[in-house]
C-alpha cells in the first residue's frame, strides 16, 4: 500500500473530524492503526481541533493551577528550614566530582598502609603458631574458586598478584578453617581481659 494523494486527503479529513486511528485504518483499508498514527505524525496533524484535543488542552491548564496552590506551602517551609537547621557543609568530592560517602572513606586504596591490626599480644601465641602452620599448607585459592566448603580467610594484599584465600575445609557453621576460626572468633573473657 502506498499513500496516494487521495488517501492522504481522506486521512486528513477523517482525522480533522476526530475519527480514531483504528476507524481511519478500516475506512482506508490495507493499513494498520499504527501506520495511520505514523502518517499523522509525519504530516504534523497530531493536534486535533475536536473534543479530544480540547480535553487534552484543558487538562494541562488545570494541572499548573492545582500545582500553583500548594506551592506557597513549600516556600514557607523552606524559609523556616534555614533558621532551624545549620547550613550543610559541602561534601568532600573525589577527583571525578562525586561526593565521598563514609563507606567510601573507609575503603583503603591499593598500596596504602592498612589500619592498625590486632597486635600479637591480643591473639594467643598458640593460635598464631597454628595459623602460620596452616598457611604453609593452605590451598591458596582465588576468589572465583571459593565455595561454602572452603576457608575464606584472605592472605596478603588484594592489590597484588600474591593475594589468595586459605581454601582449607571450613569448620561447621563458620566461614573459616579451624586455625582461622581460632584467630577470628575469640571468647568474650579474653576480649574483656584485653581491655583492662
Amino acid at each position: 500500500m502506498s499513500w496516494t494523494d487521495e488517501r492522504v486527503e481522506t486521512l486528513k479529513k477523517m482525522w480533522g473530524e476526530g475519527q480514531s486511528a483504528s476507524q481511519i485504518a478500516k475506512e482506508l483499508g490495507g493499513v494498520t492503526r499504527n501506520a495511520v498514527i505514523g502518517k499523522v505524525h509525519r504530516l504534523g496533524l497530531s493536534n486535533r481541533a475536536g473534543s479530544g484535543g480540547s480535553a487534552s488542552k484543558a487538562a494541562p491548564k488545570e494541572k499548573p493551577a492545582a500545582a500553583a496552590k500548594p506551592a506557597p506551602k513549600p516556600k514557607a517551609a523552606t524559609k523556616a528550614a534555614p533558621a532551624s537547621t545549620p547550613p550543610k557543609e559541602e561534601p568532600e568530592l573525589d577527583e571525578n566530582g562525586i561526593p565521598i560517602s563514609a563507606a567510601r572513606r573507609a575503603i583503603i586504596p591499593a598500596g596504602q598502609p592498612l589500619p592498625p591490626q590486632p597486635s600479637a599480644n591480643e591473639i594467643s601465641p598458640e593460635a598464631l603458631a597454628k595459623v602460620s602452620e596452616v598457611e604453609k599448607t593452605a590451598k591458596r585459592i582465588t576468589l572465583m574458586e571459593l565455595t561454602e566448603k572452603t576457608c575464606k580467610w584472605p592472605v596478603g594484599d588484594p592489590a597484588t598478584d600474591d593475594f589468595w584465600f586459605c581454601g582449607l575445609a571450613v569448620q561447621q557453621g563458620k566461614p573459616y578453617c579451624e586455625a582461622h576460626v581460632g584467630v577470628a572468633f575469640q571468647p568474650m573473657s579474653s576480649r574483656r581481659d584485653r581491655r583492662r
